[in-house]
């Protein structure tokens, strides 16, 4: 498996033990798609009748049975097939009162043009080392705002500089960042989409190596620009260093870190602010019980490992203007035994909502080395669905997601009110632009800017 279907936005699967993706499959996934499973006999002998022999009535019936619903499994009887019919045609009629890709969604003060959005992806490019950002990032996102996306949600940046994942990675620790993101921001609003930026700090994840660093995959010393990790617990995270221990007290100050970047990102003019829970970094060490061994305030039972985000996401809503929106990217599950799961997800993602937070931002892993993580397309929509079906908040849906019919057909299922594309959107700045000419939505429909209609699809 090559290391682009290892990386996944700012989730990097390398190290971990991935299973060949044609034989992985999801209990929880609602995608039972047959026409992808391995044709039967009996189904190569129904094609063999459909190009040669005449169909009986029993063998077309028995097909349309076979056919219907979305899983493998066959009817006992006709009642249980008609019963099945009328779910399908309810789910039908349900579908087209759901919002298209294309719908606007209102949060806040804030209405994003549609439902297409590019997730937070770690770029590693401030050279410089000192968290601005450079031309480069106001390619990178400044090219998909005009590419059609609806969010444009910037890559992890650091609240503190000990908080970098790299030591190129973005920063808004300090009031002097404040000015170079500007033009940035103001490019993004410029070609009509909505500028976000995800807040974050790495804790015991922080300080490790990337393309433009070297040491890939291992922490950077001290001498080559490295510097002493933290974390809720002295737990290392695979060879990583090992960290040291956060004191009550540096809890409370990292607390203002959040609120205090949340501002500046306003000041800069992002219109959406999300916090970073996911992946293993800080918030997700916390969350976590195989990462979070305190007897403190900030441990034990999942209202102590969930202290630390609702007091940031407090902070960041006291930060922040009413009218703007907050999101926290959660993972739903670290898929190791004993860790943090869906129900637990579930049940913060509820405490979360009367908190102000305005949509659970759905991926799952990162807090562990070695684990087995059963990735293919959609493999991380079922959790999104149930987050959004239990706690009754609006969530997006990630997780290789490529393709139009099949980011359409998310919203269409009720399983996500937006989607995120991406690596596709890495290969494609325009993808939703070359998603609605897929989806037959005419071009006065379709976000091109003015300057781009004449080469509309």
């Amino acid at each position: 498996m090559s290391n682009d279907d290892l990386t996944h936005e700012n989730f990097d699967f390398r190290g971990f033990d991935v299973p060949d993706l044609k034989a992985v499959t999801l209990a929880s996934s609602s995608d039972g798609d047959q026409s992808k499973q391995p044709k039967t006999k009996h189904e190569d002998a129904s094609k063999n009748r459909k190009h040669g022999k005449k169909k009986s009535k029993s063998d077309a019936r028995s097909k349309k049975r076979a056919g219907a619903g979305k899983t493998s499994e066959s009817f006992d009887d006709y009642e249980d097939y008609e019963e099945r019919e009328a779910v399908s045609k309810a789910d039908k009629k349900a579908s087209k009162d759901r919002p298209g890709l294309f719908a606007p969604m209102t949060l806040r003060e804030v209405t994003v043009r549609n439902r297409i959005w590019l997730p937070p992806m770690c770029t590693y490019s401030s050279f410089a080392r000192d968290g601005r950002p450079t031309p480069f990032h106001y390619q990178h996102y400044v090219s998909r705002a005009f590419g059609g996306f609806g969010m444009v949600i910037v890559e992890s940046t650091a609240v503190a500089p000990e908080g970098r994942i790299t030591p190129c990675d973005l920063g808004l620790w300090e009031d002097g960042q404040i000015d170079a993101w500007r033009w940035i921001v103001d490019g993004i609003r410029e070609a009509g989409a909505v500028p976000a930026i995800q807040l974050n700090h790495a804790g015991r994840k922080a300080s490790t190596g990337c393309f433009a660093v070297g040491y890939d995959g291992q922490s950077v010393p001290e001498e080559a620009g490295g510097w002493p990790t933290m974390a809720p617990s002295e737990i290392a995270f695979g060879g990583l260093r090992t960290p040291r221990a956060l004191s009550v007290d540096e809890i409370h100050g990292l607390v203002g870190a959040f609120a205090a970047a949340a501002g500046r990102a306003v000041a800069a003019g992002f219109q959406a602010i999300q916090i970073h829970a996911a992946h293993g970094y800080l918030i997700s060490q916390f969350l976590d019980p195989l990462s979070n061994e305190r007897d403190d305030e900030y441990g034990g039972d999942l209202t102590g490992r969930s202290r630390f985000l609702v007091e940031v996401v407090d902070a960041v809503r006291g930060a922040v203007p009413e009218g703007v929106p907050v999101l926290v990217r959660i993972s739903a599950t670290d898929w190791a035994a004993g860790g943090w799961d869906l129900d637990q997800t579930i049940a913060l993602s509820k405490v979360l909502k009367e908190h102000g937070v305005d949509v659970m931002d759905v991926s799952t892993g990162g807090i562990m080395s070695g684990v087995s993580i059963p990735v293919k397309p959609n493999y991380q929509v079922p959790f999104s669905e149930q987050v959004k079906a239990k706690a009754d908040i609006p969530v997006t849906a990630v997780g290789l997601i490529t393709k139009p019919k099949q980011a359409a057909k998310i919203l269409a299922h009720g399983e996500a009110d937006a989607v995120e594309i991406g690596r596709a959107a890495l290969r494609d700045p325009y993808w939703p632009l070359r998603a609605a000419n897929k989806l037959g939505i005419p071009s006065t429909e379709i976000p091109y800017a003015p300057q781009y209609v004449a080469g509309a699809y």
